[in-house]
């Protein structure tokens, strides 16, 4: 009589009550979430120093670490966190008063925690600064389709930027058109147009945008 094969155990289904990190009293303080936090530990231990010679101490021990001064646009950047130098120098006025050359984790987070907090508020702004500069292009608000049939909304077209340049009374060859048309759509074709995130995206960066 053959042997009987044993069937395979059912796996039990992932649970669904995994438990979540929950933000430190820090990250509430600062109303940052603790993902939020998570990075910004990162780019602090990315430039920071230690600032004992205890050989126990643990380099994720943050207390025993500082970030150097000329370090804080780094860390910033490290975020994705755009700093001009005025904004810069005012915020190394706030977290290094006493012009000691170093700044410790948590006026690092309130910087850092400010600029992320402004970043979310600015959203509305920034759409705010794309539509009226874009519809600007548009001349009296009407776009043209795509020139595939696409009727998704207004775009740029080359017709556009033609129209923008008599008015400058600017005059720019043809191939100089089609190729900021297609380094705006990422190639996707002189007909298809820019279309208003494609166009956002220039704005960015280009640097134009708060």
């Amino acid at each position: 009589m053959p042997p009987t094969r044993s069937r395979p155990s059912k796996r039990p289904p992932p649970p669904t009550n995994l438990p979540t990190t929950k933000p430190s009293p820090l990250a509430l303080q600062n109303n940052i979430s603790a993902s939020a936090e998570r990075d910004i530990r990162e780019a602090f231990a990315l430039f920071a120093s230690t600032t004992t010679s205890n050989p126990s101490s643990s380099s994720e021990d943050l207390d025993l670490q500082l970030l150097p001064s000329t370090s804080l646009g780094p860390a910033l950047r490290a975020l994705g966190l755009k700093c001009p130098k005025r904004e810069l120098n005012e915020l190394l006025d706030a977290t290094d008063p006493d012009d000691s050359g170093s700044i410790p984790y948590e006026a690092f987070v309130a910087v850092a925690a400010l600029k992320l907090n402004s970043l979310d508020g600015n959203d509305d702004d920034r759409q705010a600064e794309i539509d009226e500069a874009f519809n600007l292009f548009l001349g009296e608000g009407k776009g043209a389709r795509g020139g595939d049939g696409d009727a998704e909304g207004d775009v740029i077209t080359i017709q556009t930027l033609k129209r923008v340049a008599k008015v400058l009374k600017e005059d720019v060859d043809e191939k100089v058109l089609r190729d900021m048309i297609l380094e705006a759509n990422g190639g996707a074709g002189v007909r298809k147009g820019v279309r208003r995130e494609e166009f956002g995206e220039v704005m960015m960066r280009a640097g134009l945008l708060k």
